[in-house]
């Protein structure tokens, strides 16, 4: 019978960086509180919590290697809101946005956990960011806590 391996729902002594954009505060301010309820509900502390700001969307990738290699967190949160707009720039900023950090978490230990909110419209940013389709920000923190149990399983 085949070996299935999961990662346990379990903060407890694990340290977290979560790095969000002021850009879209008011939203962005709802997912990083979404981020901190799961981890606090998961058993994570809030001294094992770091809060790294950045001026946009574009920053959080460069912050986000910083941190993966600083050997300070277990785990990077991402968390920013892109609401497209008239100009080619949404695309632009969104696309090496969801580049960069998947260039962090497959160039170190580190899991990066993507909560960045690509919306067509305020409406879905503001439905996205805990209102009636859930905080993505919760469900960043929540991905971010299971697959550091997971390296944690599968090195074992």
């Amino acid at each position: 019978m085949p070996r299935t391996y999961e990662g346990k729902l379990d903060a407890s002594g694990l340290r977290f960086a979560l790095v969000a954009s002021r850009f879209n505060e008011l939203l962005t301010g709802r997912l990083v509180e979404g981020a901190l309820d799961c981890l606090a509900r998961h058993g994570a502390r809030d001294e094992d919590i770091r809060i790294v700001r950045v001026p946009g969307a574009w920053e959080i990738p460069l912050v986000a290697s910083r941190l993966a290699t600083s050997g300070t967190v277990d785990a990077i949160v991402a968390l920013g809101v892109l609401i497209r707009g008239a100009t080619p720039h949404f695309e632009y900023i969104a696309s090496e946005t969801a580049k960069g950090l998947a260039q962090v978490a497959l160039g170190s230990a580190v899991p990066v956990a993507f909560g960045v909110l690509t919306c067509d419209t305020l409406e879905q940013a503001l439905e996205r960011s805990g209102s009636k389709a859930g905080n993505k920000g919760w469900q960043a923190a929540l991905a971010a806590i299971e697959m550091v149990q997971l390296y944690r399983v599968l090195e074992a």
